[in-house]
């Protein structure tokens, strides 16, 4: 069954939060970002809260593009490739500072892209792999997890 708009919301969500917080709490320490560790867990965590909100929105342009699909899906490999536009646009309102909590500027462009790509990495090998085992039904239920 194809992942409806309502399952990828929820998946995107749910992934984002659990395996996404979880590497972004390991991965913290080891960036080159400036301030304290507790500033730089703030820095990391609200880019993390900004990818899920913007991706929620993403999802709603994702949804709209699927529709002039034939078979109205959204293969693998162009989810995989979706981290160069979503990361993109979370760059772009770093540094125009349009992020609530940050100084977009304060944040080097490697750290981000580390930051940023490995999670997107970890957070799509997740789903398209091992989230099939715990998950049985969720496939079958449109990717919705409740």
């Amino acid at each position: 069954m194809l992942p409806t708009l309502n399952g990828r919301i929820q998946t995107r969500i749910a992934t984002l939060v659990v395996i996404g917080g979880l590497w972004t709490l390991l991965l913290t320490p080891l960036l080159s970002l400036p301030g304290s560790l507790g500033d730089r867990y703030t820095v990391t965590f609200t880019i993390l809260l900004t990818t899920v909100v913007l991706g929620v929105l993403w999802e709603f342009v994702y949804h709209l593009i699927m529709q002039f699909r034939w078979e109205k899906d959204w293969p693998t490999g162009l989810a995989l490739i979706t981290v160069v536009n979503e990361g993109a646009l979370v760059w772009l309102l770093l540094s125009l500072d349009a992020v609530p909590g940050i100084d977009g500027a304060a944040v080097p462009l490697g750290a981000f892209l580390l930051l940023f790509g490995t999670t997107w990495l970890v957070v799509w090998l997740m789903i398209v792999g091992p989230m099939r085992v715990p998950f049985i039904h969720w496939r079958f239920r449109g990717g919705r997890l409740v």
